[in-house]
């Protein structure tokens, strides 16, 4: 059934191109990677993986000139796991992706439907491992933990990354360095496990020559925060000094009393026709979930990888990262063995290819 759906997306998609003077791109990345994972005390497991230099997706994007300098525009993202063929996500069919813009040169754009979040969105451009991978800064944005974010989303979809139901609008990017936007999501009166919540989000950022700095902040309000709403803010800096990029990052997690901050130290060194990356990750956590006190489960995650390009769309990679946990934290590396104990290591490599079409 899925398949007669995409086929039909495919289609209906390539005619309203012949029809209309709009231009229509079909688009994606496959990626697959070899990876072992051990986790202290539970011994380790080796797998073939998927998205692990950047996400496996097909998608269709399109744009209108509506003239005046308008335009209309769609963008569709799929998430795939090139490993075993699947969907990414079984509960949503353009899980990565999925809204309607306009745009105007002078006054930028606005987005509706799923889209990221603005704090996810300036979080991820200083992960030099682009938020996923053995040695990815998500690591350490997950809901199995008891924290801030299990506590306001459970196991369900939460707003760390992307939100539904949103409408979104991006400053232009004529500003001289100034950008950033606004999203607002509503909660639709529904409950968290049907994936809505309702969001208030804000991003601002300014770039000059080498130099960029941004902020962001996000308020989530669902079935499950009636102790308190879900705060998500971000503050981070860059710099390109020609021979490395560096970048720092804060995030931080609040709901109710506990909380969660997170550090993020990185360096990407350009290599002839690679690059080198380097990260260091921190969690903090302090405060209750209840009456569980999480204040000495704090972790820290050292990463390390190469990219050797191929060409501009195909790319060989590998990675290496390293957990420490502290207290009753259980922050692993993906893919590894269950049953982590608390304060124990875990530790993850990785070799693959990513093709971009």
């Amino acid at each position: 059934m899925k398949a007669r759906i995409l086929a039909l997306a495919v289609a209906s998609v390539l005619t309203s191109a012949a029809f209309a003077q709009s231009s229509v791109t079909v688009f994606g990345i496959a990626d697959a990677a070899v990876r072992q994972v051990n986790n202290q005390g539970r011994g380790s497991v080796s797998s073939m993986v998927s998205g692990s230099n950047s996400t496996s997706r097909v998608g269709f994007r399109g744009v209108e000139d509506l003239g005046g300098g308008l335009s209309a525009g769609f963008h569709l993202e799929h998430g795939l796991l090139i490993d075993t063929g699947n969907d990414a996500s079984s509960a949503q069919w353009f899980d990565r992706r999925s809204t309607v813009s306009l745009s105007s040169t002078a006054w930028g754009e606005l987005r509706a439907g799923r889209d990221y979040t603005p704090t996810y969105t300036l979080w991820t451009r200083n992960d030099p491992f682009s938020y996923v991978g053995v040695a990815g800064s998500n690591n350490f944005v997950n809901a199995t933990p008891v924290g801030p974010i299990r506590s306001a989303f459970g196991s369900n979809l939460n707003t760390t990354v992307r939100s539904s139901n949103a409408l979104q609008y991006l400053l232009p990017g004529n500003l001289g360095g100034l950008e950033g936007g606004l999203m607002l999501a509503a909660g639709e009166g529904g409950l968290v496990a049907n994936g809505v919540a309702k969001v208030t989000s804000v991003r601002l950022g300014y770039s000059a020559g080498p130099f960029s700095a941004g902020v962001a902040t996000a308020t989530t309000a669902n079935s499950l925060t009636a102790s308190g709403k879900f705060k998500d803010d971000v503050v981070s800096a860059s710099y390109n000094a020609g021979v490395a990029r560096f970048n720092v990052a804060l995030r931080s997690f609040k709901q109710a009393s506990a909380k969660q901050r997170n550090t993020l130290v990185a360096a990407v060194v350009p290599v002839g026709v690679g690059e080198i990356k380097v990260s260091w990750n921190s969690a903090n956590l302090s405060g209750k979930v209840g009456t569980a006190t999480i204040d000495a489960n704090d972790a820290t995650q050292l990463g390390l990888g190469y990219v050797h390009h191929l060409s501009k769309r195909t790319a060989l990679y590998a990675s290496y990262a390293r957990i420490n946990n502290k207290g009753a934290a259980t922050f692993v590396v993906p893919g590894g063995p269950a049953g982590l104990t608390g304060g124990s290591n875990s530790t993850g490599y990785e070799l693959g290819m990513r093709h971009i079409f």
